[in-house]
């Protein structure tokens, strides 16, 4: 097969897949759950239940807030105990509905045979009611609603669903073992949101790293017969997973700066995503679990685990399910090393993006003190979206917002390439990220005036 890639930037960062063959394993239930109304891209759902009230496995528990939200759903069954504030993972107050476990009783309308539901029987606006219903949202990083990116608006046409298997982040492998241990199961919901488009083709996108899954995966489709769909293997280049970055490996197309994929035919999925799919239309099951990775430079070998999780899971709990906090960690994200986000509260709980608790020594945390700029260019070269990180340094350190905005910092997807290649160790993701913040607002007021 020939190897794909996108056409400019990028590292190759060791991709230390350290839990690769670590089989899923299912936790525990805690004693309480503390499920947030805000784990989805837009708006924060609104909860639907009473303080007091018996909720069941499934159950609706809070109903979407906007267009772009989101419905949730109950992880476990027992009572609701409060609906207050509460911390979350950046330490942020945001509304969280307490539930008390009492055993563990589903909805009686949820399929859990492991029986694969090969045939596709509901049409397009009864699947996407369905995905709605089930809350089910993108598990590749944004948590987008699904059933909002599966029906573009007037004369917009997908001609390619890209499946994203890349996983082109470090250490991370839970995407991986859900190739591994569910291939079926996600070619199954590749097909069905292929159906909803209008039955464009579908690319399964693999990168070269895991060969296991790319046999796994094209192993399925030939097995389950649907048309239009296929296996393609990329380079392993580091952030091949960006949505724009993936079209232009796939499709060959550049979506221009503050476009959208279907503007060049694409819809892009994760492949936890598409598993999430099958589940809600072929077994009713929604959006309540998914499968993170415990994983690190600081944990002994055999303790790396890839766990599938309930949302509204305390970290702590999980933490201490995988043995305890390693005495050599020295900082945990949430994400990867490279575009995830340092914990601040353990006592924080998942949500359903959580994709992993990586625990890093403090040989792999500790900065060196930055220099002045050498202008190399280099952050120039690794930038995957061609902006030039250097300049928008300097535009943020004079607070030129009208210069950031002609520069495109809008554009930058916060992939950390510009800080990994920084030979003068300068943090121009920091300074970039906050730049982009305030421009981002900035257009928001303006066209909220308009």
């Amino acid at each position: 097969m020939n190897k794909l890639t996108f056409s400019i930037g990028g590292v190759h960062p060791h991709d230390s897949k350290l839990a690769r063959e670590c089989k899923i394993e299912t936790l525990p239930l805690p004693q309480t759950v503390y499920v947030s109304m805000s784990q989805h891209l837009g708006a924060p759902a609104k909860p639907l239940v009473n303080v007091g009230d018996f909720v069941k496995v499934g159950q609706v528990i809070a109903e979407p807030g906007g267009f772009i939200s989101a419905f949730v759903h109950s992880p476990v069954s027992g009572t609701v105990k409060s609906i207050a504030p509460r911390k979350d993972l950046a330490g942020n107050f945001q509304t969280h509905v307490e539930i008390a476990v009492e055993g563990d009783v589903w909805m009686e309308d949820i399929d859990r045979s492991k029986t694969l539901v090969k045939e596709i029987t509901m049409d397009k606006e009864a699947i996407l009611e369905r995905i709605k219903a089930c809350g089910v949202v993108g598990l590749g990083g944004a948590t987008f609603p699904t059933h909002v990116k599966l029906n573009p608006a007037p004369g917009k046409v997908a001609e390619c669903l890209i499946i994203n298997g890349t996983e082109c982040e470090p250490f991370l492998t839970s995407d991986y073992r859900i190739m591994i241990e569910s291939p079926k199961e996600i070619i199954v919901g590749a097909a069905i949101m292929q159906k909803v488009l209008g039955g464009c083709r579908c690319v399964v996108g693999i990168e070269e790293n895991k060969p296991e899954a790319i046999k796994t995966m094209s192993a399925a489709i030939k097995e389950l017969g649907y048309p239009g769909i296929e296996v393609k293997v990329l380079k392993k280049r580091y952030p091949q997973g960006g949505e724009k970055q993936l079209i232009d490996a796939v499709m060959h197309r550049q979506v221009r700066s503050g476009g959208l994929p279907i503007d060049v035919g694409a819809v892009v999925q994760n492949t936890g995503t598409s598993l999430a799919v099958y589940e809600a239309v072929q077994k009713n099951k929604p959006l309540f679990t998914n499968v993170l990775t415990v994983t690190g430079d600081s944990i002994p070998v055999g303790m790396q685990h890839n766990y599938l999780f309930r949302i509204g899971t305390p970290l702590s709990f999980i933490v201490e399910q995988a043995g305890g906090l390693p005495e050599h960690a020295a900082k945990i994200i949430s994400g990867g090393p490279m575009m995830g986000k340092a914990i601040a509260n353990l006592e924080a709980t998942t949500v359903k993006g959580s994709s992993s608790i990586l625990y890093l020594s403090e040989e792999k945390t500790i900065r060196q003190s930055a220099s002045n700029c050498i202008r190399c260019g280099r952050c120039a070269d690794a930038c995957p979206m061609g902006l030039e990180p250097f300049l928008l340094y300097r535009l943020t350190k004079a607070a030129d917002m009208e210069g950031l905005e002609q520069n495109a910092v809008q554009d930058c997807i916060e992939c950390g390439c510009c800080l990994y290649s920084c030979p003068a160790n300068i943090p121009l993701l920091d300074y970039i990220r906050q730049s982009k913040a305030q421009v981002m607002g900035i257009i928001r007021s303006r066209n909220v005036k308009k």
